[in-house]
């Protein structure tokens, strides 16, 4: 009987070593997904509006960089450098004002506690005609993104 005993727990710590990295090794082979809204988001003009976006399986990006644009637009030819301008870009723990778009100054904003949840979602406050169109919610470090469709009308 005793040697019995002996077996079981040996057996039992095979088993776990074995079994450790195995899950460990299944939970880093998901592929996280960004998913935005597949209807249209439709709003009247001068409405605050939310364009959803949340990673799945949800991840913390509270250190990581959240670039939202809008990839119908064309880069400023003025702009020498022809940097993407930016609806809004989440940095090093923080908005990056002087990379956004002016029609967009002071009128967005990420949900900041909601990051380490994985959502991503924009607000955008008193939204104009000129918003109407594509967005773009990106996650450069996961390597991947959704697209949100805004439609401003009467």
């Amino acid at each position: 009987m005793v040697y019995f005993d002996i077996f079981v727990l040996c057996f039992t710590f095979t088993l776990w070593t074995d079994f450790v990295p195995f899950s460990t090794a299944v939970q880093t082979g998901v592929k996280v997904k960004v998913i935005g809204s597949s209807r249209p988001i439709v709003v009247a003009p001068g409405d605050d509006v939310v364009l959803p976006c949340q990673l799945d399986p949800g991840e913390d990006v509270q250190d990581k960089t959240v670039e939202w644009s809008k990839p119908d637009l064309k880069p400023d030819p003025s702009d020498r450098l022809s940097r993407v301008a930016y609806v809004h870009l989440y940095r090093d723990k923080r908005e990056v004002p002087d990379m956004k778009m002016p029609a967009y100054a002071e009128r967005t904003a990420l949900f900041t506690d909601a990051l380490k949840d994985g959502n991503i979602s924009l607000k955008i406050d008193n939204a104009t005609l000129g918003d109407t169109g594509r967005y773009r919610c990106y996650v450069p470090k996961l390597d991947c993104s959704s697209i949100v469709q805004l439609v401003v009308g009467q």
